[in-house]
């Protein structure tokens, strides 16, 4: 049996790329689709010369003409997406260009978020995140069916620590909720999963039914001035934590972090529910989740110490 063709969409990104080398390693053909086909891609592009099962091909998630050509072109059953906040119609029509082009398989990366609210149609357009993320599954769901694509819900990636790079190097971080513990998963540890998910297919359910989202959490649960102390420790900086209130917050996430007011006050809804009541880590399948890296790839996942040592180098830049 010939190896399956993968198309992955992002993959400069650090979940984009860990998903494409982790299907690589699993004997798939794999397709990088990118806006910028000659742009370097971090952990892959030194490998790309001696290994020699990537291709490149030009396509962007808010075009979907550059998706159908990329997909019929390179002839790719399977694809990785994540969410193109720019495509107005929640990347219907991308979903359905994927589909029209011979995608069979689509693995999403999404958002824990959405588990906060229960059910896929019952997010509220306030949760900014939640609700954008949900639309692109809804309209997976409608196009592929629930056997035809997988979202992976992670919760709160280690990378977002990057936000406080700046403050760790002038040694001070103004946050709203110092004491708000999060789980800190590794980007490449969902890739991982996304890259074994997108070679093997969907994952069953008990009663043998396909599963149509993977929940992901990473090993521990620590706090942002815990987290902050452990950055603090690789980089050899010693990092005040200073609690600001909402509207100072608001304004450093901004103009600091450069997000969109959206998310950045999203963020902060959520940074003020896992101090106060745990968020979510009340969800559920929280439990299950802890040991799907372990259960899909077969590793333990990256501790948040490991994360910070591996990527120290970001932080000092």
């Amino acid at each position: 049996m010939s190896p399956p063709t993968v198309i992955v969409f992002g993959p400069t990104g650090s979940v984009g790329s860990a998903t494409a080398l982790s299907a690589h390693k699993h004997n798939a053909k794999v397709i990088l689709a990118m806006r910028d086909t000659t742009k370097s891609i971090p952990g892959l592009t030194s490998e790309q010369e001696t290994i020699g099962n990537f291709e490149r091909v030009q396509a962007d998630l808010t075009s979907p003409e550059s998706i159908h050509n990329a997909v019929t072109k390179t002839g790719a059953k399977h694809a990785f997406i994540y969410i193109a906040f720019g495509a107005k119609d929640a990347m219907r029509a991308s979903i359905e260009a994927l589909k029209g082009a011979g995608i069979e398989t689509v693995v999403l990366l999404s958002s824990i978020s959405v588990d906060m609210h229960g059910d896929l149609d019952a997010v509220p357009p306030s949760d900014f995140i939640a609700f954008t993320h949900a639309q692109v599954e809804v309209n997976l769901r409608d196009v592929f069916g629930e056997d035809g694509y997988v979202a992976i819900r992670p919760a709160f990636f280690a990378s977002n620590s990057m936000w406080w790079r700046s403050g760790v190097l002038e040694g001070e971080v103004k946050v709203a909720y110092p004491a708000a513990r999060f789980d800190y998963i590794a980007p490449e540890d969902i890739g991982r999963v996304a890259g074994v998910l997108l070679v093997k297919g969907l994952p069953a359910g008990e009663d043998g039914s396909k599963r149509s989202f993977v929940g992901l959490v990473g090993p521990e649960k620590m706090s942002i001035r815990e987290a902050l102390g452990v950055i603090g420790n690789a980089v050899g900086k010693e990092v005040k934590v200073t609690k600001v209130d909402e509207q100072e917050a608001l304004r450093v996430m901004m103009t600091e972090n450069g997000l969109p007011e959206p998310v950045a006050k999203t963020l902060l809804v959520q940074l003020r529910q896992q101090e106060e009541s745990g968020g979510f880590f009340n969800i559920p399948w929280y439990e299950e989740a802890s040991g799907n890296i372990q259960r899909y790839t077969g590793r333990p996942s990256l501790r948040f110490h490991q994360w910070v040592d591996l990527n120290k180098e970001k932080f000092l830049a």
